[in-house]
């Protein structure tokens, strides 16, 4: 028998590239400049072409101090009839304020889905938000899924509408930021109004529900003290309904109104050209580095 001959493989070792200094990258980068050079030149460029491309984008602020609403005033000593007569209120669906501040309420308005929504149906928004999808000529959607207004309050809200409150001297700024600084300011101007205008109209309604409440309570009692803290309360929702139909900003002070900018904010082509230089200048780096080690 002739033993069989058994040939043995040779492992196959696989070294890794060694790894490259500072001092190394650099002199590559600079044998090969003029790739380097082109390729971040081209990549400015081609960020600069872009932003010039983008539609501008325009943002209006209106500057807004949120107005404390005062009941009345020497209603410290009726705290306690307030709290009896609130928690019976409370049960009717009403409510007994004295000297609360709406600020929260006021900002949440200025925010409110219900309100935008209404705004954006009212005057017609959604061609305006969803321009692409809309044929100006035939005025009619160039798509068979039609926007709602719902999908436009989304939005808005998202791309459209910014509201922030300054917590140090609470002061709250409303930015409308669209690609015609016209509307942005319209916008934004009509939005504070119809706030003040919904939360006038709520105190009126509520006032006058507590004002018929507080009077089915003075004929139900015989007691003096009670009647006087009871026709108390009514002088101060009385004094309260008179507040808000006498005012017209009633719980959002315009301090600056918004006015048509002339400048953009966005694109901003300092900004994206040099992220353009620099995407541009990693990928010429990588190109080189690859050349070089092949």
């Amino acid at each position: 028998m002739q033993p069989n001959s058994i040939e043995a493989s040779a492992p196959v070792v696989t070294t890794a590239p060694p790894e490259l200094s500072i001092g190394e990258i650099l002199s590559i980068l600079w044998r090969r400049r003029w790739i380097v050079l082109a390729i971040t030149l081209a990549g400015g460029v081609a960020a600069l072409t872009t932003a010039l491309l983008l539609p501008k984008k325009y943002e209006a602020e209106v500057l807004l101090a949120p107005a404390a609403q005062q009941s009345g005033s020497g209603l410290g000593a009726l705290g306690g009839m307030a709290s009896r007569l609130g928690g019976l209120a409370s049960l009717a669906g009403i409510s007994l304020s004295i000297g609360t501040d709406n600020t929260a309420e006021a900002i949440a308005t200025l925010q409110s889905d219900a309100l935008t929504q209404r705004y954006i149906e009212e005057n017609d928004l959604l061609p305006i938000l969803f321009s692409r999808r809309w044929d100006a000529e035939r005025q009619q959607w160039k798509t068979k899924k039609i926007p709602t207004p719902w999908r436009g309050n989304e939005y808005f809200k998202k791309k459209v509408r910014r509201v922030t409150e300054d917590t140090r001297t609470g002061l709250v700024t409303l930015s409308i930021t669209w690609t015609d600084p016209e509307l942005a300011a319209r916008w934004a101007n009509d939005l504070v109004a119809l706030a003040n205008n919904h939360l006038r109209s709520k105190a009126i309604e509520e006032a006058r529900r507590a004002i018929a409440y507080l009077g089915e309570q003075a004929e139900k009692t015989s007691v003096v003290e009670v009647r006087n803290a009871i026709y108390s309360l009514m002088k101060s929702e009385i004094e309260r309904e008179m507040l808000a139909r006498g005012r017209e900003e009633y719980a959002l002070k315009v301090v600056d109104p918004a006015i048509p900018p002339e400048r953009h904010t966005s694109p901003s082509r300092p900004l994206w050209l040099i992220g353009g230089l620099f995407v541009g200048f990693v990928l010429a780096a990588f190109v080189a580095i690859v050349r070089e080690r092949r």
